[in-house]
């Protein structure tokens, strides 16, 4: 690790002092303005969730043209277009109920920084941005950052937005952000809508290579269920390594505590669920000491033995739900439950339990 000189440390201090000037100035120029629309958060304290326009809106009209057709024909329709709001597509009902969120918040601490902070990070093209404004005026969504990068991959920009989240509909980039050590997850949508709470954000995770380290679930797929409880028994108090979510776990119960220290935890506008193929018997006291290690809670947690989650997940109806194991996202999407692939960990390499052939590698 390298020294910090004095001269560093004087000219960090300086920039931070600089940043906290510009901060000042442009909450006067924003308090100044006469509307209705709420500023946008400092990220410094926001919990900065960053959606791409695939997921935000229903872009697969347009997505099959520009696969067909090429970027001019593309971006003509869309500029053509623009006047034309476009359909709400999976992370829209989960953008709204973080907007719900923040209402609450306002009207409990008019002043606080800390409230989600809604960030479009997208590949399109500028030109394509003006149907994007049309569109999230027209839902009156409060979305004022923006990122469009002109074909090229946002992914560089997430940590400059200080994002806690990502979410789009390229798994490739997810990949790739988690890679870089930012919690994201691939998006999708259900073709059964199920009805979502409008005063809750409700959000579910899976346990093993999500909130937690792939650790346990390399011993199930190497050595089987009987080793795997003998582990869990044997590590019982052993916290296991935090996964690519925890991260997100951890920003939402900082909000939850807000609303806990005004005596609103029964009327807390955000739910988590932990949704885990695990037994409660067998292998769930190590899952919960774990929590209780990161001084994290969870709302409700439900052990299912291997039995499927989607029926759970209706009951629910978490405006999204976050598993490493695609045959657990089919099934929640099959009962009309909004899910988001976490492609992380061992798990990658199985589908319902079976290998899956590996391409070779190249010598």
């Amino acid at each position: 690790m390298s020294e910090i000189k004095p001269d560093d440390a004087v000219a960090d201090g300086a920039q931070d002092a600089g940043e906290e000037k510009d901060w000042v100035a442009a909450k006067a120029f924003f308090d100044s303005l006469k509307t209705k629309k709420p500023r946008p958060p400092k990220p410094r304290y926001a919990v900065t969730i960053a959606v791409s326009s695939r997921t935000l809106f229903n872009l697969s009209e347009e997505r099959k043209l520009y696969e067909e057709e090429g970027l001019e024909k593309y971006v003509a329709y869309q500029v053509e277009h623009e006047s034309e709001p476009l359909k709400p597509g999976a992370a829209f009902p989960f953008v709204k109920a973080l907007m719900t969120v923040n209402s609450r918040l306002r009207e409990l601490y008019p002043d606080s920084e800390e409230l989600f902070d809604i960030v479009l990070m997208t590949n399109n093209h500028a030109q394509v941005g003006v149907r994007l404004i049309n569109s999230i005026n027209h839902y009156d969504l409060t979305i004022e950052r923006f990122c469009m990068t002109g074909g090229q991959s946002p992914i560089g920009y997430l940590k400059a937005y200080m994002t806690n989240l990502y979410l789009s509909k390229d798994s490739e980039k997810v990949q790739e952000a988690i890679e870089e050590g930012i919690a994201a997850a691939t998006m999708f949508s259900s073709d059964v809508e199920n009805q979502l709470s409008d005063t809750q954000l409700r959000v579910a995770f899976d346990g093993d290579a999500v909130l937690f380290s792939d650790e346990s679930e390399i011993i199930v797929k190497k050595h089987g269920l009987d080793t795997f409880f003998e582990h869990e028994k044997e590590f019982e108090n052993k916290p296991l390594a935090q996964g690519p979510l925890k991260c997100f776990l951890e920003a939402l119960g900082k909000l939850q505590r807000k609303f806990y220290a005004k005596n609103q935890r029964m009327n807390c506008p955000i739910r988590t669920f932990l949704v885990t193929a695990r037994s409660a018997a067998s292998s769930g006291a190590r899952v919960l000491k774990t929590l209780r290690s990161w001084g994290l809670e969870i709302d409700e947690a439900l052990f299912l033995a291997g039995a499927p989650k989607g029926p759970l997940l209706q009951k629910i109806r978490p405006h999204i739900f976050f598993d490493d194991q695609m045959f657990h996202i089919e099934g929640a999407q099959e009962l009309g439950t909004i899910a988001a692939h976490v492609p992380y960990g061992i798990g990658q390499k199985y589908h319902k339990g079976k290998l899956i052939e590996q391409p070779r590698s190249k010598k």
